[in-house]
């Protein structure tokens, strides 16, 4: 794998989930890092770690501000852009702050980067562009009419990229996540993701809440995969792989009944009361989409894309600190 080094790289959302964990591998591949992070949903504790650490600087800020962005930016070979408010939910809730955050912080970002220089421009994108298109696999020219306001943004920010990189002649890749979980993903608040949900729920002796039937699929995709695609994107030199956006996933499709099974199975060894713990179902959620499934061909054919855990494997690696950091916070055992 083509890894990024001895480069210095500013990571927006350096505190989240995803960018937390770019941080570390960036730093470990030998790089500077520049955490640009406004903590509204990132966390302090997820980049403590790194803050004695003479290659990294924690910026405090917010997307939307220019001065800020400019200051982030500067000595700075290429930037990896993650930060912005997640959740198809939240979106539905409070369209108007997604919005401002997701297309006016996106685009601040990106005219930053152009007046000071920057020509690489990785960005986190998102399976929901998708929208309501009932083909599978997903492959990426193919999109249908969003479902959320949170798409809406996501799919905007992959507009400005092509016009930034035609008329500017940027270096700019979009990577659209496909449900990506690990270490450092937050169970907690009303707009978490399933996994952490899921295991927290197991590890309280609680029943993990199905929205709907629970057939529906999702290609989950652990953290491993994404890192190693911001590596490649942040990487190649090949002319034709630029200007373009790639699903970042496996190419796997599981529905979520399996995935509570995959779930209760691998949590088993830390605690067999788990098998007794039944799962419940709610009402399906708005905006959600019913099938996901994502073509990894162009990722593989123009970066160089090989995808190292599948749902299961990514689980098995995760696990132990699922559990040592959700059942320290229950007063548990670690």
């Amino acid at each position: 794998m083509n890894t990024l080094r001895n480069k210095r790289v500013l990571i927006t959302g350096g505190a989240g989930f995803i960018g937390s964990n770019l941080c570390e591998s960036m730093l470990l591949a030998g790089n500077e890092v520049v955490c640009l992070d406004n903590f509204a949903t990132g966390k302090r504790s997820n980049v403590a770690e790194f803050e004695g650490n003479p290659r990294f600087e924690l910026v405090e800020g917010d997307i939307r501000d220019p001065g800020i962005c400019r200051k982030a930016m500067e000595g700075c070979d290429l930037i990896l852009h993650q930060a912005a408010l997640g959740s198809v939910p939240r979106s539905i809730n409070d369209p108007l702050t997604s919005n401002d955050v997701n297309i006016t912080g996106f685009l601040t970002m990106l005219h930053s980067a152009r007046e000071v220089g920057i020509k690489r421009f990785v960005y986190a994108a998102s399976s929901s562009t998708y929208g309501d298109s009932k083909a599978l696999p997903k492959v990426e020219d193919v999109i249908g009419l969003p479902l959320s306001p949170y798409a809406v943004t996501k799919y905007v920010n992959e507009l400005y990229a092509h016009v930034y990189h035609q008329l500017f002649g940027m270096d700019i890749i979009g990577l659209r996540y496909f449900n990506v979980f690990g270490k450092r993903q937050t169970p907690d608040g009303a707009y978490a993701a399933a996994i952490p949900k899921f295991i927290k729920a197991f590890i309280e002796h609680r029943s993990p809440v199905l929205h709907g039937d629970g057939t529906q699929t999702r290609d989950f995709t652990y953290i491993a995969n994404v890192v190693q695609m911001n590596h490649l994107a942040a990487t190649t030199t090949r002319p034709e792989a630029l200007g373009k956006v790639y699903n970042a996933a496996c190419g796997d499709r599981t529905n979520l009944l399996d995935l509570v099974q995959i779930i209760r199975e691998a949590l088993l060894p830390f605690d067999p009361a788990i098998a007794d713990v039944p799962i419940a179902f709610g009402p399906p959620r708005q905006g959600d989409v019913r099938d996901s499934l994502a073509d990894v061909s162009r990722a593989k054919r123009l970066l160089g894309y090989k995808p190292t855990h599948r749902l299961k494997e990514g689980i098995q690696e995760a696990i132990g600190w699922y559990w040592h950091n959700l059942s320290e916070q229950e007063g548990g055992d670690a």
